[in-house]
């Protein structure tokens, strides 16, 4: 499965401590982000992260592409509600709508994608993205 990573500046440090602990599950699968955001998930747990452009130089446009070219298959973005890049999620939010990409905006809802991955809960995927 193809998975892209997102965060806003102030859960970045939340998007690798989420990262950090369910690396085995995430290791089984390709990771995009955003390129602060990798560089970090990427130091922090040695996982092989492809890298876009930061949110602020299009990285999310570029991750949009992906989700309408229906190459990922999962997209955590973890958004801090009281910041001014709110349209940035609502953009991505509307593509993984669009598209029937699963979408995480908070840990919370991370947690139970990743634990469905892990159980295998997404082989659904498959059939709309077939390899």
């Amino acid at each position: 499965m193809n998975i892209a990573l997102l965060a806003h500046d102030r859960k970045k440090e939340l998007m690798v401590q989420f990262c950090i602990a369910y690396c085995g599950t995430l290791a089984e699968h390709t990771i995009s982000a955003t390129n602060t955001t990798g560089r970090l998930v990427n130091e922090a747990t040695g996982l092989p992260v492809t890298l876009y452009l930061s949110c602020s130089q299009g990285g999310n446009q570029q991750i949009g592409a992906r989700i309408a070219y229906n190459e990922l298959d999962l997209v955590l973005f973890f958004c801090d509600p009281n910041g001014p890049e709110m349209k940035d999620v609502d953009d991505i939010a509307r593509l993984c709508d669009q598209y029937n990409v699963p979408f995480a905006s908070n840990v919370a809802t991370a947690e139970v994608l990743i634990r469905g991955l892990a159980r295998g809960d997404f082989g659904w995927r498959d059939v709309v993205n077939p390899k």
